[in-house]
């Protein structure tokens, strides 16, 4: 830093000029500070969270086990749906009348339990 007598006006200028670059500098690095601060905020909590392998495997087990569960009740339901028993002439008329294949028409009326009037609403709406 420079030191300077009051009387010497231009010393003073110049040690004015000199302080005002430094404060500028300073506002500079503490912006870039708190970004580097935020961003290491950031990374720490990741780093806490940290998951294991055992965690991973219970997940996928438990979604295993559901999928098996869901495969396993519609086995049981299309079972249940084939002993409905349907007339021909009804799965003819819903062919027919909606205009769709035979296996969908098969299906509806048994899901209705062999009612055609029911049927044919659900698949109007």
């Amino acid at each position: 830093m420079v030191t300077c007598t009051m009387a010497d006006e231009a010393c003073k200028m110049n040690g004015a000029d000199e302080e005002v670059p430094a404060e500028k500098a300073q506002k500079k690095s503490a912006k870039y500070d708190s970004g580097v601060a935020d961003l290491e905020k950031v990374t720490d909590y990741a780093e806490e969270k940290e998951l294991s392998t055992q965690d991973f495997a219970g997940a996928i087990s438990a979604i295993g086990d559901q999928r098996n569960k869901e495969a396993l009740e519609k086995q049981a339901r299309e079972k249940e749906l084939l002993k409905v028993s349907i007339k021909k002439e009804d799965v003819d008329l819903i062919v027919k009348e909606m205009e769709i294949s035979r296996s969908q028409a098969e299906r509806t009326l048994r899901e209705h339990h062999g009612n055609v009037v029911n049927a044919l609403i659900t698949l109007t709406n």
